[in-house]
């Protein structure tokens, strides 16, 4: 059984957040361990592992970048367990541009004073991590909205094509999230109890 048939739903992208939290509460009361405690241990380990996969369903289905990564991964077959997951590659035109970021961040790195970074460097990273936000705002939209519309409205032939748009849209946006945290570090303005996506 996968996410989307825990919560009776088909694999589309464009679920009601609050319907799914409602639907979530409901099944989660019905089968809570703790109303079962009388039943056999069979029967509790069956409730166990019905919670278990009703909690994994729902924190892969409540994000939508989050639900369109579980849905890349059931329609090609692999892994859909939280964590398993391929790291797809990056467009190479961004590779490109951000090799040469890299760059530049390196040699701000080893200009850099006692002090921290001087203030051109400083000011060259700032803007390219500004230029580099826009681009994965822009990357979380496309997922999000036109892809997610295509997927939902398209047949079997489009499917396919979404599902590679899809992981190009992924990848690009996990490089420049990846690029953008080197920037941060580098400029000391790491978010407080912001998770980084590194890549080790």
């Amino acid at each position: 059984m996968d996410h989307f048939e825990v919560f009776g739903l088909p694999r589309r992208l464009g679920i009601d957040a609050a319907e799914l939290q409602r639907k979530f509460y409901e099944l989660s009361r019905r089968g809570h361990p703790d109303f079962h405690q009388g039943a056999l241990p069979e029967r509790q380990a069956e409730i166990l592992e019905a919670s278990a996969r009703l909690n994994a369903a729902y924190r892969a289905l409540r994000d939508p970048i989050g639900r369109i990564e579980y849905l890349v991964r059931l329609e090609e077959g692999r892994d859909t367990r939280e964590g398993a997951t391929v790291k797809p590659k990056a467009p190479p035109e961004l590779l490109e541009e951000m090799f040469e970021i890299q760059e530049s961040l390196q040699e701000a790195q080893s200009s850099s004073q006692p002090g921290g970074l001087e203030a051109g460097a400083r000011a060259t990273l700032a803007a390219h991590r500004e230029r580099l936000l826009a681009r994965h705002q822009k990357e979380e939209h496309r997922l999000r909205g036109p892809l997610s519309e295509a997927w939902d409205s398209g047949g079997a032939a489009e499917r396919a094509d979404v599902i590679t748009a899809f992981k190009e849209a992924l990848a690009a946006r996990a490089y420049l999230r990846t690029v953008i945290d080197d920037i941060d570090e580098a400029l000391g303005e790491v978010r407080e109890g912001y998770v980084s996506h590194r890549r080790h």
